[in-house]
């Protein structure tokens, strides 16, 4: 049974850093590219970040960009997202999901990915 779990997430003071992890379970997880996404309260999802199967492609959305950097061990069957600088508008509910199709490139679009993990909380307040 395909399993996504994020951990990692928390309170955090704005400036802060958390790292976010995606342990997958129930696939070759080195076969898919992976996406993180956010929603937060009132808010439609958000796309944040995405990988390729060998991570040789990432994109990031323009509010994250320089911030937070994606990465993955196929061996340890996680995927990271590593949160630098971390600002109030970065609160949510993170959440990291797969992506079917060719693994050699990803997208931060929402509907092309199609199993999700239940998300973890990032609370970013002084």
């Amino acid at each position: 049974q395909l399993q996504l779990v994020e951990s990692g997430g928390g309170l955090v003071q704005p400036g802060g850093s958390l790292r976010l992890s995606c342990t997958t379970s129930g696939f070759t997880l080195r076969y898919y590219a992976i996406g993180w996404f956010r929603q937060a309260p009132g808010k439609e999802r958000e796309g944040v970040s995405c990988i390729s199967s060998s991570g040789g492609m990432t994109q990031y959305s323009d509010s994250v960009k320089g911030r937070f950097t994606i990465s993955r061990e196929n061996a340890k069957n996680t995927v990271y997202l590593q949160m630098n600088s971390l600002k109030p508008e970065d609160t949510g509910v993170y959440y990291c999901a797969v992506r079917p199709g060719s693994p050699y490139v990803c997208s931060v679009m929402g509907s092309e990915y199609n199993d999700w993990g239940q998300g973890t909380q990032v609370t970013v307040s002084s």
